[in-house]
């Protein structure tokens, strides 16, 4: 059993910066995707950015690709989300995610996993 826990979001001006994290407690190795997705109201959930934990390679949405970095800390059992040049489209609320994916060739797919109760991210212009 896993146990998320974010932290970090706020409400910033378009341009700064924010830094989010997500408390990992429980077995986590057979998860072995960790991810940030966000949900507007009236839209879908979308993929942020994703994380192979075992070998360390990321993948970013287009759309936050050269702004947020996505990273983990496996000594303080954190992943994070650097989030920098805010746009007010970057609104949402952000989840965490430690997840097995349909496909190795989708790491963006949520087979089965564990989600964070989210934090709110609100950038306005």
């Amino acid at each position: 059993q896993l146990q998320l826990v974010e932290s970090g979001g706020g409400s910033v001006q378009s341009g700064d910066s924010l830094r989010l994290s997500c408390a990992v407690s429980g077995y986590t190795y057979s998860m072995y995707y960790m991810g940030w997705f966000r949900q507007a109201p009236g839209k879908e959930r979308e993929g942020v950015a994703v994380i192979y934990t075992r070998g360390g390679s990321t993948y970013y949405a287009d759309s936050v690709k050269g702004r947020f970095t996505i990273s983990q800390d496996n000594t303080k059992n954190t992943l994070y989300l650097q989030m920098n040049s805010l746009k007010p489209e970057d609104t949402a609320m952000y989840h965490c995610a430690a997840y097995v994916p349909e496909s190795d060739y989708d790491p963006w797919s949520f087979r089965f996993g564990y989600w964070g109760q989210g934090t709110q991210v609100t950038v306005s212009s």
